[in-house]
């Protein structure tokens, strides 16, 4: 993309935000500075709490109540947007800045139309009402590729997919014409498929508009396909800025290249994910030297009692680290060896779990009677087997059944139809005490483990409870936690504080600790790392799997996420609503995909790869509902390779080895 423009169009200059006052106050934007050229996409990325969204509510002037800009300058086109009046900046917010904020179902207003909501902007900045607002508001959601425009205007947020919701807000961003557009984390809670085409949405927005745009993201294959320009956020402060090819090639601070160590891969199966230690430093304490510094494999004295300055490594690279004070230095070859732990085998030996045939259906009802009108079919057929030892992936979009499936095979939801094999003994017949027993051998992680833990509980009660259910005497349940809690590396003194005193990687240490507890054999992970920063992300994936392999657990590790798939699993189960569509090892399914649907996923996943775009297969349309499933082929309406005969019956399986399952007619073409 090309930039073009005599000079920046943003410039950041030593930008502080204080919320609070007084000893406490959080310092969480310290002397941030940054330049944004017309045109370019400019992302700033980092973990959470670094101080991201804040450095963007800052240029907006959107701070809650107890925040105030304490220092600095931002000028757009030169004009000190800290100097204007509230009246003033309320004209330029929507019009000359525009913001796409990270939750658009907590943005949008449930109780008035989409349409509505756009149409506000219009009349506010550019001053059209009427027939004339209406018949831009179709053109700026027929511009974001919604279909049907005219009657999704008409539709509350609650009718719109995860998806058009997200388009929805850029509509909604870009119909006062920005000359900045301000994107948090806008790709965060989509499908791999979705965030693909909302990204080229948002690159061709980009250039037919040429405005530019601040990308806030933590998710680092986003950046490299996205943006020009990138900055490093830690703790309140940027520690390094680089084009992206550059950074991406060689990190220059410590942080950022624990961050790309971080990631998981096919290629780092065979050993544990270099790993950050500790956490974020709160904002409010007094930093001293650099903030990385007791996070940081190659910190010294220096680096604990003086801040290090800003260090010029080529024209559009700098890094703010000691290390750089005198020479280059190869942060490779200083870095502590990742344990090469080998994967064990998992060696051949009867299925742990074998699922034939599960369907779970919810009646849909209607009428005072509530009657039956029809049936949603959530999960249709599924089967797979699970050997001790082993992970089995599900894997899929929003709404496919994976986690129904889980809950289904767990008992948590009584099936429909089919079977459900655990250790030999058939679950679905079973009820009562004996139920109670073969489900303490299963246990669930949950996606959010802020919501999966009783905030009025503390974390010895929460990972006691299900001991004392099974009847453990108090002092062999107390003797438990502390073991726990050592095997899932929290400090012992963790027992006696409540959830919300943890990070969100410690709060699932913990969800992980109450799995433990009651010995299970199988552990359902539901999405345990999506809510997670990647450094912590690592941390949970190598306890996960340092796990297995001391315990023998099994694991179904439901996911979107791919890249977890290929460090932590060992075979895929691709599902599309309600049923599999591919299965198999996942050198097979993930390196030599044969089901349509499992290649548009992979070829949607962002790389880390700049210079060089992939070939996305585009998929037509969004999910069916599942309560009417296409007839035929359930991927036919958005399969690229379809042909009539797709719309006959389902495909049954075509067995292309001992393990490599596909339901697709088109298999044997290749």
């Amino acid at each position: 993309m090309s930039v073009s423009g005599t000079g920046p169009l943003l410039r950041v200059c030593a930008l502080r935000t204080r919320l609070g006052g007084g000893a406490g106050a959080l310092h969480a934007v310290d002397g941030v500075s940054f330049e944004l050229n017309r045109g370019e996409t400019f992302a700033l990325l980092g973990e959470s709490g670094c101080g991201k969204s804040m450095t963007a509510l800052s240029l907006m002037r959107l701070l809650p109540d107890v925040g105030r800009i304490t220092a600095g300058r931002v000028e757009l086109q030169g004009q000190d947007l800290l100097r204007l009046p509230e009246r003033e900046m309320r004209r330029i917010r929507g019009a000359r800045l525009g913001m796409i904020f990270q939750e658009p179902m907590s943005s949008l207003n449930p109780v008035l139309s989409v349409g509505e909501q756009i149409s506000e902007s219009l009349r506010v900045h550019r001053g059209l009402r009427g027939r004339h607002a209406a018949r831009r508001v179709v053109e700026l959601l027929e511009s974001v590729r919604i279909p049907d425009p005219a009657r999704r205007a008409q539709a509350y947020p609650h009718q719109l997919s995860g998806g058009m919701k997200q388009r929805a807000m850029i509509a909604m961003a870009l119909a006062g014409e920005p000359q900045l557009l301000i994107a948090d984390e806008p790709t965060t809670a989509l499908d791999v498929t979705i965030q693909a085409q909302v990204l080229d949405l948002l690159r061709d927005l980009q250039r037919d508009s040429r405005a530019a745009m601040l990308l806030i993201t933590h998710d680092l294959g986003v950046v490299a396909e996205t943006a020009q320009r990138l900055a490093v956020m830690y703790a309140g402060e940027l520690v390094e800025e680089a084009d992206c090819e550059g950074f991406f090639r060689a990190p220059a601070h410590p942080y950022s290249h624990k961050l790309l160590q971080s990631l998981p891969s096919m290629e780092r199966r065979d050993r544990d994910l270099s790993v950050i230690p500790g956490r974020v430093p709160r904002l409010d304490e007094g930093l001293r030297g650099c903030r990385f510094a007791a996070r940081c494999d190659w910190a010294w004295g220096t680096c604990r009692s003086k801040a290090p300055r800003w260090h010029r490594l080529g024209p559009a690279h700098r890094v703010r680290c000691h290390l750089y004070a005198s020479g280059t230095p190869r942060l490779e070859s200083q870095e502590g060896a990742v344990p090469g732990t080998r994967r064990r085998p998992v060696p051949d030996q009867a299925p742990l779990l074998e699922v034939r045939g599960l369907k779970v259906h919810f009646p849909i009802r209607k009428g005072i009677a509530q009657r039956v009108v029809g049936q949603v079919y959530a999960v249709d057929g599924v089967s797979l087997t699970l050997v001790r030892g082993q992970t089995l992936a599900l894997v899929g979009e929003s709404g496919c059944g994976k986690t129904t499936a889980g809950k289904g095979i767990a008992q948590l939801i009584r099936p429909t139809a089919g079977s459900v094999r655990f250790d030999g003994a058939e679950l679905t017949r079973l009820g009562g005490r004996a139920l109670r027993a073969r489900r303490r051998e299963i246990q669930f992680i949950f996606q959010d483990p802020n919501a999966a833990l009783n905030p009025r509980m503390r974390v010895r009660e929460i990972v006691a409870e299900g001991m004392r259910v099974q009847g453990l005497a108090q002092d062999a349940v107390e003797a438990r936690v502390r073991a726990l809690l050592g095997q899932v590396d929290l400090a012992e003194d963790a027992a006696g504080r409540y959830p919300h005193a943890f990070s969100g990687g410690q709060r699932q240490r913990v969800c992980i600790a109450r799995a433990l507890a009651v010995d299970p054999r199988l552990i359902i992970c539901d999405e345990p790392t999506s809510a997670l920063d990647v450094s912590v992300q690592a941390q949970i994936l190598n306890l996960l799997r340092t796990l297995q392999e001391d315990l023998g657990l099994a694991y179904l590790f439901i996911t979107h996420n791919l890249a977890v798939v290929a460090y932590l699993a060992h075979r895929v189960a691709v599902m599309y609503l309600g049923r599999i569509v591919e299965r198999g090892t996942v050198v097979e399914v993930l390196g030599a995909p044969r089901h349509p649907y499992t290649q548009a996923l992979l070829s949607a996943v962002p790389r880390i790869a700049p210079g060089r775009r992939r070939r996305v297969i585009r998929l037509e349309g969004e999910l069916p509902s599942p309560a009417a499933p296409p007839r035929g082929c359930h991927f036919h309406p958005r399969c690229p390779r379809r042909i009539p005969a797709c719309l006959q019956a389902y495909p049954g399986a075509q067995r292309l080895s001992g393990t490599h399952v596909v339901h697709c007619i088109r298999v044997q073409e290749g």
